[in-house]
Protein backbone atom coordinates (compact mmCIF):
# COMPACT_ATOMS: atom_id res chain seq x y z
CA UNK A 1 0.00 0.00 0.00
CA UNK A 2 2.87 2.33 0.31
CA UNK A 3 2.84 3.36 3.83
CA UNK A 4 4.76 1.90 6.54
CA UNK A 5 1.30 1.98 8.70
CA UNK A 6 -1.29 0.16 8.37
CA UNK A 7 -4.40 0.13 10.42
CA UNK A 8 -8.00 -1.98 11.42
CA UNK A 9 -11.12 -2.58 12.91
CA UNK A 10 -14.07 0.19 14.45
CA UNK A 11 -12.31 1.68 17.63
CA UNK A 12 -13.98 0.31 20.78
CA UNK A 13 -11.86 2.85 22.76
CA UNK A 14 -8.51 4.63 22.10
CA UNK A 15 -7.76 3.90 18.64
CA UNK A 16 -7.63 1.34 16.07
CA UNK A 17 -5.55 -1.74 15.77
CA UNK A 18 -2.10 -1.47 13.02
CA UNK A 19 1.27 -2.25 12.76
CA UNK A 20 4.02 0.19 12.17
CA UNK A 21 7.78 -0.45 10.48
CA UNK A 22 10.78 1.34 10.75
CA UNK A 23 13.46 0.52 9.19
CA UNK A 24 17.25 2.17 9.23
CA UNK A 25 20.89 2.00 8.25
CA UNK A 26 21.92 -1.19 9.85
CA UNK A 27 25.39 -3.19 8.71
CA UNK A 28 25.29 -6.27 7.45
CA UNK A 29 27.72 -9.16 6.74
CA UNK A 30 27.22 -12.30 4.75
CA UNK A 31 28.55 -14.58 7.51
CA UNK A 32 25.46 -15.08 9.06
CA UNK A 33 25.97 -12.73 11.20
CA UNK A 34 22.04 -11.73 12.84
CA UNK A 35 21.29 -8.03 12.25
CA UNK A 36 18.00 -5.50 12.76
CA UNK A 37 15.76 -5.36 9.85
CA UNK A 38 13.78 -2.78 11.78
CA UNK A 39 11.31 -2.19 14.40
CA UNK A 40 7.65 -3.65 14.35
CA UNK A 41 5.07 -2.46 16.10
CA UNK A 42 2.02 -3.31 16.95
CA UNK A 43 -1.02 -0.53 17.92
CA UNK A 44 -3.14 -3.20 20.14
CA UNK A 45 -6.23 -1.26 20.97
CA UNK A 46 -9.59 -2.65 21.62
CA UNK A 47 -11.95 -2.35 18.54
CA UNK A 48 -15.18 -4.06 18.13
CA UNK A 49 -15.27 -7.70 16.73
CA UNK A 50 -14.20 -8.06 13.32
CA UNK A 51 -16.33 -10.65 10.83
CA UNK A 52 -12.53 -12.29 10.44
CA UNK A 53 -10.10 -12.94 13.24
CA UNK A 54 -7.07 -13.98 11.50
CA UNK A 55 -5.41 -12.37 8.20
CA UNK A 56 -2.16 -11.11 6.95
CA UNK A 57 -0.24 -8.32 6.03
CA UNK A 58 2.27 -7.97 3.41
CA UNK A 59 5.86 -5.95 4.19
CA UNK A 60 8.26 -5.24 1.40
CA UNK A 61 11.71 -3.99 2.09
CA UNK A 62 13.58 -2.32 0.25
CA UNK A 63 17.54 -2.81 0.66
CA UNK A 64 20.27 -0.45 -0.45
CA UNK A 65 23.47 -1.97 -0.45
CA UNK A 66 26.66 0.32 -0.51
CA UNK A 67 27.28 0.47 -3.87
CA UNK A 68 24.10 1.50 -4.80
CA UNK A 69 22.58 -2.32 -5.70
CA UNK A 70 18.57 -2.18 -4.57
CA UNK A 71 16.76 -5.62 -3.90
CA UNK A 72 13.21 -6.11 -2.79
CA UNK A 73 12.38 -8.55 -0.04
CA UNK A 74 8.81 -9.05 0.93
CA UNK A 75 7.56 -11.28 4.48
CA UNK A 76 3.91 -12.39 5.08
CA UNK A 77 2.85 -11.78 9.04
CA UNK A 78 0.15 -13.30 10.59
CA UNK A 79 -1.83 -11.56 12.80
CA UNK A 80 -4.23 -12.97 15.56
CA UNK A 81 -7.30 -10.50 16.64
CA UNK A 82 -7.68 -12.38 19.81
CA UNK A 83 -10.81 -11.24 21.90
CA UNK A 84 -10.43 -8.79 24.52
CA UNK A 85 -11.77 -10.53 27.29
CA UNK A 86 -10.80 -14.10 29.01
CA UNK A 87 -7.75 -16.03 29.81
CA UNK A 88 -5.21 -14.82 27.14
CA UNK A 89 -6.73 -11.43 25.30
CA UNK A 90 -3.25 -10.67 23.90
CA UNK A 91 -2.94 -10.95 20.20
CA UNK A 92 -0.59 -12.87 18.74
CA UNK A 93 1.91 -12.47 15.44
CA UNK A 94 3.35 -14.61 13.47
CA UNK A 95 5.08 -15.28 10.06
CA UNK A 96 4.36 -18.62 8.34
CA UNK A 97 7.14 -18.44 6.91
CA UNK A 98 10.71 -16.27 7.90
CA UNK A 99 12.25 -16.54 4.37
CA UNK A 100 11.79 -14.05 1.79
CA UNK A 101 10.95 -15.50 -1.90
CA UNK A 102 13.40 -13.03 -3.14
CA UNK A 103 17.36 -13.39 -3.48
CA UNK A 104 20.12 -11.47 -4.10
CA UNK A 105 23.83 -12.73 -5.87
CA UNK A 106 26.84 -11.10 -3.65
CA UNK A 107 30.01 -12.73 -5.32
CA UNK A 108 28.05 -15.12 -7.43
CA UNK A 109 26.81 -16.61 -4.15
CA UNK A 110 22.90 -16.46 -3.59
CA UNK A 111 21.45 -15.29 -0.47
CA UNK A 112 18.25 -14.56 0.85
CA UNK A 113 17.07 -12.58 3.82
CA UNK A 114 16.19 -15.08 7.10
CA UNK A 115 13.85 -13.70 10.10
CA UNK A 116 15.16 -15.54 13.30
CA UNK A 117 11.92 -13.61 14.94
CA UNK A 118 11.04 -11.07 17.04
CA UNK A 119 13.37 -9.54 19.49
CA UNK A 120 12.02 -8.60 22.94
CA UNK A 121 13.45 -8.25 26.13
CA UNK A 122 16.72 -9.83 25.21
CA UNK A 123 14.97 -12.45 23.88
CA UNK A 124 14.69 -13.37 20.48
CA UNK A 125 11.07 -15.33 19.89
CA UNK A 126 9.02 -16.58 17.04
CA UNK A 127 5.72 -15.73 17.82
CA UNK A 128 5.46 -12.09 18.87
CA UNK A 129 2.75 -11.57 21.99
CA UNK A 130 1.08 -8.42 22.29
CA UNK A 131 -0.94 -7.33 25.20
CA UNK A 132 -3.98 -5.33 24.89
CA UNK A 133 -4.20 -1.29 25.11
CA UNK A 134 -1.00 -0.66 24.64
CA UNK A 135 1.31 -0.34 21.81
CA UNK A 136 3.90 -3.14 21.63
CA UNK A 137 7.48 -3.16 19.61
CA UNK A 138 10.00 -5.74 19.14
CA UNK A 139 13.04 -5.55 16.72
CA UNK A 140 12.61 -7.76 13.90
CA UNK A 141 16.45 -9.99 13.41
CA UNK A 142 17.25 -10.82 10.28
CA UNK A 143 20.43 -12.84 8.39
CA UNK A 144 21.71 -13.37 4.94
CA UNK A 145 21.60 -16.86 4.43
CA UNK A 146 22.87 -19.00 1.52
CA UNK A 147 19.61 -19.58 -1.28
CA UNK A 148 18.32 -23.46 -0.78
CA UNK A 149 20.14 -25.16 1.76
CA UNK A 150 20.60 -25.26 5.85
CA UNK A 151 23.57 -23.91 7.86
CA UNK A 152 23.11 -25.23 11.16
CA UNK A 153 26.23 -23.85 13.73
CA UNK A 154 26.33 -23.44 17.50
CA UNK A 155 26.59 -19.83 18.50
CA UNK A 156 26.56 -19.59 22.34
CA UNK A 157 27.44 -21.85 25.49
CA UNK A 158 25.98 -21.04 28.77
CA UNK A 159 28.81 -22.91 31.14
CA UNK A 160 28.27 -21.13 34.23
CA UNK A 161 24.69 -21.59 35.33
CA UNK A 162 22.76 -20.65 38.32
CA UNK A 163 21.82 -23.24 40.20
CA UNK A 164 24.46 -24.20 42.89
CA UNK A 165 25.62 -27.53 42.48
CA UNK A 166 23.65 -29.39 39.47
CA UNK A 167 23.68 -26.17 37.40
CA UNK A 168 20.93 -27.42 35.67
CA UNK A 169 20.33 -23.74 33.48
CA UNK A 170 23.70 -24.70 31.83
CA UNK A 171 22.46 -24.78 27.68
CA UNK A 172 23.79 -25.13 24.20
CA UNK A 173 21.82 -22.45 21.31
CA UNK A 174 22.48 -24.08 17.84
CA UNK A 175 20.64 -22.29 15.21
CA UNK A 176 19.91 -23.03 11.65
CA UNK A 177 21.54 -19.77 10.06
CA UNK A 178 20.10 -21.22 6.45
CA UNK A 179 17.24 -20.90 4.29
CA UNK A 180 16.11 -24.41 4.26
CA UNK A 181 14.87 -26.87 6.92
CA UNK A 182 17.93 -28.99 8.38
CA UNK A 183 17.15 -32.34 9.46
CA UNK A 184 19.48 -33.14 12.52
CA UNK A 185 17.52 -36.35 13.88
CA UNK A 186 20.69 -38.67 14.92
CA UNK A 187 22.92 -35.60 15.05
CA UNK A 188 25.45 -35.24 18.52
CA UNK A 189 26.26 -32.54 20.82
CA UNK A 190 29.30 -33.24 22.64
CA UNK A 191 31.80 -32.15 25.10
CA UNK A 192 34.81 -34.20 24.68
CA UNK A 193 33.84 -36.19 27.68
CA UNK A 194 32.60 -39.51 28.22
CA UNK A 195 28.48 -39.58 29.43
CA UNK A 196 28.54 -35.73 27.92
CA UNK A 197 27.27 -36.61 24.73
CA UNK A 198 23.07 -35.79 23.64
CA UNK A 199 22.13 -37.48 20.25
CA UNK A 200 19.01 -35.16 18.60
CA UNK A 201 15.70 -37.53 18.43
CA UNK A 202 13.74 -38.79 15.50
CA UNK A 203 12.11 -35.53 13.62
CA UNK A 204 14.09 -33.28 15.01
CA UNK A 205 14.26 -30.62 11.83
CA UNK A 206 15.23 -27.03 12.54
CA UNK A 207 13.05 -23.94 10.12
CA UNK A 208 15.31 -21.42 8.70
CA UNK A 209 16.56 -18.49 11.67
CA UNK A 210 15.26 -21.55 14.26
CA UNK A 211 17.10 -21.38 17.30
CA UNK A 212 16.97 -24.79 19.96
CA UNK A 213 18.51 -24.57 23.52
CA UNK A 214 20.06 -28.27 25.33
CA UNK A 215 20.09 -28.07 28.76
CA UNK A 216 21.56 -29.80 31.16
CA UNK A 217 18.81 -30.98 33.20
CA UNK A 218 15.63 -28.48 32.44
CA UNK A 219 13.20 -28.71 30.04
CA UNK A 220 12.04 -25.03 27.89
CA UNK A 221 9.63 -25.63 25.22
CA UNK A 222 9.77 -22.69 24.02
CA UNK A 223 13.34 -23.59 22.90
CA UNK A 224 12.59 -27.09 21.65
CA UNK A 225 12.31 -28.85 25.19
CA UNK A 226 15.79 -30.72 24.89
CA UNK A 227 17.69 -31.78 27.75
CA UNK A 228 20.96 -33.82 28.74
CA UNK A 229 18.67 -34.94 31.81
CA UNK A 230 22.15 -35.03 33.97
CA UNK A 231 22.16 -34.13 37.58
CA UNK A 232 25.31 -32.34 37.23
CA UNK A 233 27.04 -30.09 35.16
CA UNK A 234 28.04 -30.92 31.56
CA UNK A 235 30.15 -27.80 30.59
CA UNK A 236 33.25 -26.93 31.99
CA UNK A 237 33.01 -23.92 33.89
CA UNK A 238 36.46 -22.62 32.71
CA UNK A 239 36.23 -23.29 29.09
CA UNK A 240 36.15 -25.56 26.26
CA UNK A 241 34.99 -26.59 23.09
CA UNK A 242 31.02 -28.07 21.88
CA UNK A 243 30.88 -29.91 18.77
CA UNK A 244 28.76 -30.46 16.85
CA UNK A 245 28.51 -33.68 14.79
CA UNK A 246 26.42 -35.39 11.75
CA UNK A 247 25.12 -38.82 11.79
CA UNK A 248 28.28 -39.91 9.50
CA UNK A 249 30.64 -38.49 12.63
CA UNK A 250 31.56 -35.35 10.48
CA UNK A 251 32.17 -32.49 12.91
CA UNK A 252 29.22 -29.51 11.40
CA UNK A 253 30.44 -26.45 14.36
CA UNK A 254 32.54 -26.31 16.35
CA UNK A 255 32.50 -23.60 19.26
CA UNK A 256 35.13 -22.53 22.12
CA UNK A 257 33.85 -20.83 25.23
CA UNK A 258 35.55 -19.38 28.73
CA UNK A 259 39.30 -20.32 27.86
CA UNK A 260 38.95 -21.99 24.82
CA UNK A 261 36.85 -19.23 23.06
CA UNK A 262 37.75 -17.92 19.70
CA UNK A 263 36.17 -16.71 16.34
CA UNK A 264 34.48 -19.85 14.88
CA UNK A 265 34.52 -19.68 10.81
Amino acid sequence: MGTDHVTWGIPAGSGKSGYVFRGGQVEVKLDGTEFTLGTFTHENFPIQAMPQSQFDVDLAVQVVFEDGTTSGFSFRFHHNETPNVGPNPEDEVDLPTFVSPETVTVDGEEYAVVISGFKQGGQVVRKFISPENGANSADVVALFGRAGRPDIVITSVLNKGAVKRTQSDEYVEIVNRGSAPGDISGWVLGADDAGQDFTFPPGTVLQPGQRIRIYTNEIHPESGGFSYGSKRPIWNDQGDSAKLRDTNGNLVSKFGYGKAAQPTP
